[in-house]
């Protein structure tokens, strides 16, 4: 069996910020359906429970698409794909574990922000620190995968060019 190469980095990052376009109709409507069930008049009332309840919705929308054809939507346009390292269908368990393992890309600069109470343009610095310093370890990785990836025992990977059919 031939193991698929890993992506470059630039398309998986190319991927991440389609995703993040396409993750603002998915917040938009759990935002909506918070305010719906709540009866929320205000973004910042229950505003932990609003987090918690967003971070609940984007790990369900991710955890399903991956389980089911290793793929979310900007995954596919980008020709990507999230695989356990057994080559098998991703298990639940991995996917889910993928998902939290992927937030340490900001919560340490998450907690340098709150410890010193960091604001505005120090804070953004520090997470954009802390991002580049995670892409920093794919280097370190001799599949370059991400570090949520090897911990999670998946592995991001290239999917072949499909030949383009003329009608």
């Amino acid at each position: 069996m031939q193991i698929a190469s890993t992506p470059p980095l630039k398309r998986r990052l190319a991927c991440m910020l389609y995703e993040s376009l396409l993750l603002f109709g998915v917040i938009f409507i759990a935002d909506a359906a918070f305010d719906i069930l709540t009866n929320s008049r205000h973004a910042l009332f229950l505003r932990g429970a609003r987090q918690l309840w967003l971070f609940l919705v984007i790990g369900a929308y991710f955890t399903f698409f991956w389980c089911r054809t290793g793929q979310t939507l900007a995954m596919q346009t980008w020709r990507l794909r999230v695989i356990p390292v057994s080559g098998t269908k991703l298990p639940l368990r991995n996917a889910i574990l993928r998902y939290v393992l992927a937030w340490m890309w900001f919560l340490p600069a998450m907690v340098i922000d709150y410890t010193f109470g960091l604001k505005q343009w120090p804070s953004v610095i520090v997470i954009v620190g802390g991002m580049l310093l995670w892409l920093a370890a794919t280097r370190l990785d001799s599949d370059r995968q991400f570090l949520h990836d090897r911990l999670a025992g998946t592995r991001l990977v290239d999917m072949p060019k499909t030949p383009s059919v003329m009608a």
